[in-house]
């Protein structure tokens, strides 16, 4: 698949969701750059900002099959990653499949639920597979999860553990929407309540699993020059050398951010990176990669501040 047609996949596809998705387009377009970096994305926010309603457009356009989980403080891993039991009529056991069986999962209000349940999802978000009873089961090769949470300040939620948080690509804050986007929200979806399926959109597959790999492949090709590269490098080292963040970010926030600016620079039509792809990606990359300083908290700072700072003070090649 050539740069070019990774484009106008891309586009296809954000037009399709448009159907029925009013607004999100920096969301739309991290869930693009996650799906063709191979990563997985992590959304915070309110409710009622349409997370699973993207979710569920998102996966009808791509061609994905599409699960979804409900966090809550009483979920177990097995309900997620499903558990041999034993049938009584043929004297064996046989595997019942958990809802992450599937291509995306969206994992809602991931923060409702401890951290022992959180952590089954660790397996299957780093390596594509889970295993039960020993037996390692293949999760596919565009497995993507979508992970939903409400912000922390809100009662009953678990903060999710540095491990967990370090698998997704991206963390991506979503807010309530400007003025005129509530108003065509109001006026769409108020006309038509009941219609949440994105079918009842008009919203249809415009990419195959076949396209998908295609462009994976095309992604990897995508030319990252001595000097981008030293770029990044030296934002993720300046997360370990302020003194508002007690621990920085590591060399796999490297290497999954270089990835990342690969896959935006296809969806923009390019084939090589630019400092702009890393900028514009670098945020959603950190911000649940760092963590403040007593001292910072103390005074008020926030982790979104300090990580525009630094990116704001190293300079970019020009």
């Amino acid at each position: 698949m050539t740069i070019d047609e990774v484009r106008g996949l891309g586009e296809a596809i954000r037009h399709e969701i448009g159907k029925a998705v009013v607004g999100q387009e920096a969301t739309v377009d991290l869930l693009l750059t996650a799906l063709l970096a191979r990563g997985h994305i992590l959304l915070e926010g309110p409710p009622g900002t349409a997370k699973t309603l993207l979710a569920q457009c998102f996966a009808q356009a791509v061609g994905l099959d599409y699960g979804r989980i409900q966090f809550t403080p009483d979920l177990m891993p097995s309900d997620i990653i499903g558990a041999n039991l034993f049938n009584f009529q043929t004297s064996s056991f046989s595997l019942t499949r958990g809802a992450i069986f599937t291509d995306l999962l969206l994992a809602d209000e991931i923060n409702r639920t401890p951290p022992k349940t959180q952590a089954a999802l660790l397996e299957a978000m780093q390596e594509r597979q889970v295993t039960i009873d020993g037996e390692t089961h293949s999760l596919g090769d565009h497995f993507l999860v979508v992970a939903t949470q409400n912000p922390i300040e809100q009662q009953g939620v678990y903060p999710l553990p540095e491990a967990q948080l370090d698998r997704f690509l991206f963390k991506h804050l979503v807010d309530y929407p400007i003025a005129e986007e509530e108003r065509r929200i109001v006026a769409s979806h108020g006309a038509r309540p009941q219609a949440m399926e994105p079918q009842s959109w008009g919203v249809r597959a415009v990419a195959s699993p076949a396209q998908l790999t295609q462009a994976i492949q095309s992604v990897g090709a995508i030319a990252l020059v001595d000097e981008v590269v030293d770029y990044i490098t030296a934002l993720i080292r300046g997360t370990r050398q302020v003194p508002d963040l007690q621990s920085g970010a590591s060399p796999r926030a490297g290497a999954m951010l270089a990835g990342a600016a690969r896959a935006r620079a296809a969806l923009e039509g390019r084939d090589f990176v630019i400092p702009d792809d890393v900028k514009a990606l670098a945020p959603a990359v950190l911000r649940h990669r760092v963590l403040l300083s007593p001292t910072a908290e103390i005074n008020g700072r926030r982790v979104e501040d300090v990580v525009l700072a630094i990116i704001d003070e190293i300079e970019a090649p020009r």
